[in-house]
């Protein structure tokens, strides 16, 4: 046998192979019978069967043409006023929470403003008032952190709040940043 018709015959041998591992494929998850798609409602079951879009926040799509985008809270619509470096939406908290992060001097009044944590049934476990770690009579941010202490939820979800300092009390001065968190 010479080199070429070894050759032949090995590719030959290979094809058959390849063909066979095919069909034996297809009779398995025969074309007319694909399994069925996972039903997922939101953004969680999702991201637990079919591969999730690294963006932000992240985004998911189902078989079935739902999307799903994850919820960050309304932290995109006010990051040019207040960013918090860590707990990130979603993140799974625990008693005592460290958070910190930035804000314009306006969110403060005398270095400070509101931070508190509620559960899914807006019940509030805790609440600290965050403190400025440098100048905050600027227009610029100015970094800031807290330790905030809370009772045990009763939900196995909920929100941080970080409010906006408003002394006036006048409601078009309130403003808050609220971040979807886990128990």
């Amino acid at each position: 046998m010479n080199k070429e018709s070894l050759i032949w015959t090995i590719a030959g041998f290979l094809a058959g192979f390849g063909f066979y591992f095919i069909f034996q494929n297809l009779k398995q998850n025969p074309p007319d019978n694909p399994k069925p798609a996972a039903q997922v409602n939101n953004f969680v079951e999702c991201a637990a069967v079919y591969p999730v879009m690294e963006s932000y926040p992240r985004q998911c799509n189902a078989p079935d043409g739902k999307h799903f985008v994850e919820d960050i809270g309304n932290a995109n619509g006010l990051s040019d006023l207040i960013v918090v470096d860590s707990p990130r939406p979603g993140d799974t908290v625990k008693s005592p929470l460290a958070i910190s992060g930035n804000a314009r001097g306006n969110w403060y009044f005398e270095a400070s403003f509101p931070v508190k944590i509620v559960d899914a049934n807006d019940q509030q476990l805790g609440i600290i008032p965050a403190q400025a770690q440098g100048e905050w009579m600027t227009e610029n941010f100015v970094p800031f952190n807290a330790v905030l202490e809370f009772t045990a939820p009763t939900t196995p979800t909920g929100s941080l709040i970080l409010q906006k300092d408003n002394p006036s009390g006048l409601p078009e001065n309130n403003n808050q940043l609220a971040i979807p968190v886990k128990f």
